[in-house]
């Protein structure tokens, strides 16, 4: 049988997306990595849109669409497994200790209660609680008994469900997804639905990171007859929530430790200590379970929902704190785009492009710039070189069949701002920009941004394997890299500069593990342009393997030392049939245009520009010195001779 639909996920919005496809008549498949470590098992299960006032008011549209779902889509669940949900709608009780500020939703029912009425309304609260909002529409769920019933529920329908499967990457040719490479193998279907949650962000370039959250239960000691809690607190970062079972949900945290496993005392102590203040009773009760999840946050901490880059992928992650409650309307809304092509409007404020607008109010410049030293403006970029009349052919820079007119590539690290670096970009005329897929990916401090900083449609992105230690980490990131151009209208871009630095004093390239990884990413399509030692020998073979480009260093990464290894360049040069970068090390004008009189087809200047005093001087500077260093190797040096040779002539000279 084959797939109509492979979702990426096995977590509560895979699984909703794979049953409500499913009883539209669709073969599905789902691929779960970890089951024990989805965001779904480690919530609380709050339905509270009007309890967390949630500002953005399509996101509140979204939710409020969701819980009126929540009723008939639980009971469908129920009919279909015969088991329950814990779908609770008990409302959801606000408690404060501070006089509260304006509700910033006014359209969902909520009323106040003060000191008296809450008291009375739910006893044992803390004495410093002045009063409290109540929710009457918001309520809860029972997450694990949920996540327990869509997957009976999934089975018993005839989805098919593959635990353990770890999806290694996305395949893709001219636009589709032809697979997904999984530690089992290539697995391929008509239409994949990505909802890998916290974990998206190894796949694809999305702006989406792992945001940890720590809980804990206690349990109702059985010698009260009645359950003290009936309804949810929500607190001042803290959540209560009764179960019918006598348990009490604590949570959450709220981290940026990347997947960092495990609880920590220190976690814990803040989640009891808020809610003893809130109910003081619980400071009695035992403690049952602790545990933590990834949630998947946003940037704006609002969903990716939609289509993506490929017409045949399609998006549905980024819930962070909210999976839960939006897994009815996030399956409805997903089956109609991929099984009848229908879009609902809501989806646009949910695209993925949403983070593709520009971060800097600095437009990217692509010509003619001015440099300023201070006030001054001291240098301008009108010039250009005419180099018809001098009848010199050049037919360009031809990496991989495309061709570039400029033979100066520029990177975007350490520079001291977004600014600075756009400036730099544009006066140095090059037409390829060299980008950290990880410094990108994480946000490293003077990356924020960056990915959007650039007119991607003017230059052509070079995703870069910074960072990487070995073959396999380099590989990895290069698929990253390739979503992440594609995902900013390079749909062609299949470029990777390889780097694969094992070495952190002196930052020198592995050549075994570089000639691996090249041979790998050749084999899936990519155009590499390997970083390498001025080894001759390792140049060849990575020709033979079918590199793009060789790009040996000139000196050590960022040492500004010039010139070091001419006499090996020179021979990588003579031999090679592929384009020769010079990469790394150049420091000075004088040293790039050294570098072009020897034969090199291009050069890629970072630290030189970025470094300098006046970093867009400096670009201007390196790009003249380029075009020169061209110029004369293609002009032809004179000879070298061991005697002078007098320029002026010797014939006609006056004798006395």
């Amino acid at each position: 049988m084959t797939t109509d639909v492979l979702i990426i996920g096995g977590g509560v919005i895979g699984l909703a997306c794979a049953i409500e496809l499913k009883l539209r008549g669709a073969n599905v498949t789902v691929l779960c990595r970890d089951f024990s470590t989805a965001a779904g098992q480690a919530a609380a299960g709050m339905l509270a849109p009007d309890a967390e006032n949630i500002p953005n008011e399509a996101m509140l549209s979204l939710c409020w669409r969701s819980r009126a779902l929540y009723p008939q889509w639980t009971a469908k669940l129920e009919k279909l497994t015969g088991l329950s949900t814990g779908y609770w709608p008990c409302g959801i009780l606000a408690p404060v200790y501070q006089q509260p500020k304006a509700r910033t939703n006014d359209q969902s029912p909520a009323y106040w209660l003060d000191k008296s009425a809450i008291g009375q309304y739910q006893p044992g609260l803390g004495a410093d609680v002045i009063g409290g909002w109540w929710y009457p529409e918001d309520g809860q769920v029972d997450n694990r008994a949920l996540v327990q019933v869509l997957r009976t529920a999934a089975h018993s329908l005839g989805v098919e469900l593959q635990d353990g499967i770890k999806v290694e990457a996305i395949a893709q040719q001219q636009g589709q997804v032809i697979g997904v490479q999984t530690n089992t193998g290539l697995i391929s279907a008509a239409h994949y639905l990505l909802a890998a949650g916290a974990w998206v962000n190894e796949l694809l370039p999305l702006p989406i990171r792992p945001r940890k959250g720590q809980m804990l239960s206690l349990r109702v000691p059985e010698f009260l007859p009645e359950l003290p809690l009936t309804r949810v607190l929500f607190g001042e970062n803290i959540y209560i929530v009764p179960r019918r079972n006598r348990s009490i949900i604590l949570g959450a945290t709220s981290e940026d430790v990347g997947f960092t496993p495990h609880n920590t005392p220190g976690g814990i102590q803040s989640l009891l200590q808020a809610a003893i203040r809130l109910y003081p009773q619980l400071e009695n009760y035992p403690i049952q379970e602790l545990w933590w999840g990834f949630r998947p946050a946003t940037p704006d901490e609002l969903p990716i929902l939609g289509n993506s880059h490929c017409p045949n992928l399609t998006l549905a992650t980024g819930h962070y704190r909210n999976g839960i409650l939006l897994a009815p309307i996030t399956a409805t809304l997903i089956a109609d785009l991929i099984w009848s092509q229908t879009a609902d409007s809501l989806l646009t404020n949910f695209h993925y492009s949403r983070f593709q607008s520009q971060a800097s109010t600095t437009s990217m410049l692509t010509h003619s710039a001015n440099f300023t030293n201070g006030n001054r403006t001291n240098l301008s970029t009108n010039l250009s070189l005419p180099s018809s009349e001098f009848h010199i052919e050049d037919s360009g820079l031809i990496i991989a069949g495309k061709t570039f007119k400029s033979r100066l590539m520029t990177g975007t690290g350490k520079y001291r701002s977004i600014e600075e670096m756009q400036q730099s970009v544009a006066a140095s005329g090059c037409q390829i920009v060299t980008v950290a897929v990880r410094r990108v990916q994480t946000k490293a401090a003077g990356h924020e941004g960056l990915a959007e900083a650039l007119d991607w449609s003017k230059i052509w992105m070079l995703p870069n394997t910074a960072g990487c230690q070995t073959a396999e980490d380099a590989i990895r990131v290069a698929r990253l890299g390739r979503e992440m151009a594609k995902l900013l209208g390079q749909e062609d871009n299949n470029f990777v500069k390889l780097e694969v630095i094992p070495d952190a004093k002196y930052l020198l390239p592995d050549p075994i593990g570089t000639l691996q990884a090249a041979e790998q990413l050749v084999k899936e399509g990519f155009a590499v342009l390997p970083y390498i030692n001025a080894d001759p020998m390792l140049a060849k073979r990575l020709e033979e393997v079918g590199c793009a480009t060789v790009m040996p260093l000139a000196a050590p990464i960022g040492s500004g030392q010039g010139l070091k290894t001419t006499a090996n360049i020179q021979i990588i040069i003579e031999n090679a049939n592929i384009p020769v970068v010079v990469d790394a090390g150049i420091g000075a004008p004088s040293e790039a245009a050294e570098a072009m009189e020897l034969g090199a087809d291009a050069l890629l200047i970072n630290s030189a520009i970025a470094l300098a005093q006046n970093a867009s001087a400096m670009a201007y500077a390196m790009n003249l010195a380029t075009v020169a260093g061209r110029m004369a190797y293609l002009a032809g040096r004179m000879p070298r001779k061991d005697y002078a040779s007098a320029s002026s002539p010797v014939t006609g000279t006056i004798t006395s």
